[in-house]
């Protein structure tokens, strides 16, 4: 692996480069809260946070998107699909988990038979730079669920921070082709001792959170156990868990239509809404919190397991910060490792 190495102060001037030749998204404040949004300028980028408080995933699927509009002039019917972007997206300062959610929804949005050509647009030529987290959160669980805190799993480049200097990891030969062209320096022995210490203090300071041996055989058993009941209680059935997800990937489609011109649009929905599985019929086949919160646990840690080879889970623990009712998947996960 090529390592390069770049001051703090020359960020700046990297950044505003990226710029005129990228469609840069990076995390920015609004008011106390870090969110990733296009920039402008390098002076819009905040990079002293822990994590933004919803994923990016939104840049490639975002909450509302228009698949296309219809109409219709006399007797001729039109149909007009978006424009996708023309400049290659960039994004910059993502922390390794949510790197690695990309590799995780691309299984699921270009699978061989059912590639989905609005998500592709947006994902392809797109370039992702991540940086470690040298301090995780109590919360997080990456090294329980296959990442680390320093994970390069779906990033190009990876950075990580040594205090007046970031070393680049070269992941990818798309990465190699960004650092050849701002000609950054190649890393000195010194620095590469200083990262290999700062990766493993990041990396000891996360004690194992979920057993995973097994996990998948024990769910599957559990499928009917009453402990359903009592671990999900007093799940609310709000949707936050999933909706700031990385890795959930649920849809609605809706058309809307006024006068003679229609929109065909695409939201994100939720498997923990009472609503979701509701047929027309007015049977519901999960009808309580219990069906609807078994459903999402299984579906992360079992059915994607048979379907994609690998959980659905990168263990960022924003579901375990931001749920209501302190309703913690690690310890549900534990609870039924222990049955």
């Amino acid at each position: 692996m090529k390592t390069k190495i770049i001051r703090k102060q020359d960020m700046t001037g990297l950044l505003n480069n990226l710029i005129q030749e990228y469609e840069v998204f990076a995390p920015v404040k609004r008011d106390d809260l870090v969110i990733f949004d296009r920039i402008g300028s390098d002076k819009d980028v905040s990079l002293e946070y822990t994590n933004s408080i919803k994923p990016p995933k939104e840049i490639l699927f975002p909450q509302s998107e228009t698949l296309f509009t219809c109409g219709s002039i006399g007797d001729a019917a039109s149909i007009e699909v978006p424009v996708s972007e023309e400049r290659p997206r960039l994004l910059f300062g993502i922390r390794p988990c949510d790197a690695r959610s990309f590799l995780l929804l691309d299984k699921v949005f270009n699978e061989e038979n059912h590639r989905d050509v609005y998500y592709l647009s947006r994902r392809n030529d797109m370039m992702v730079i991540a940086i470690g987290c040298i301090k995780p959160r109590a919360t997080c669980f990456c090294t329980s669920v296959g990442g680390g805190p320093f994970s390069s799993q779906g990033s190009d480049l990876l950075l990580v921070d040594i205090g007046d200097d970031y070393i680049i990891q070269v992941i990818t030969d798309k990465g190699s082709r960004l650092v050849e062209k701002v000609g950054v320096a190649d890393a000195g022995e010194n620095k590469l001792a200083l990262m290999k210490m700062v990766i493993q203090e990041a990396e000891l300071s996360m004690s194992p959170q979920i057993k995973t041996d097994g996990l998948k055989e024990k769910l599957d058993s559990a499928f009917d156990d009453p402990i359903w009941g009592s671990l999900t209680e007093k799940c609310l059935s709000c949707g936050i868990c999933t909706y700031l997800c990385p890795s959930c990937y649920c849809f609605d489609i809706i058309d809307e239509v006024t006068d003679s011109k229609g929109e065909r649009i695409r939201i994100w929905d939720s498997c923990q809404f009472p609503l979701f599985t509701l047929q027309a019929s007015g049977s519901n086949p999960r009808p309580t919190n219990k069906e609807r919160h078994r459903q999402r646990v299984m579906h992360k840690f079992s059915y994607c397991v048979d379907n994609y080879g690998q959980v659905s889970c990168v263990g960022c623990g924003r579901c375990v910060i931001e749920c209501p009712v302190n309703l913690d998947i690690r310890q549900v996960l534990t609870t039924i490792s222990n049955r």
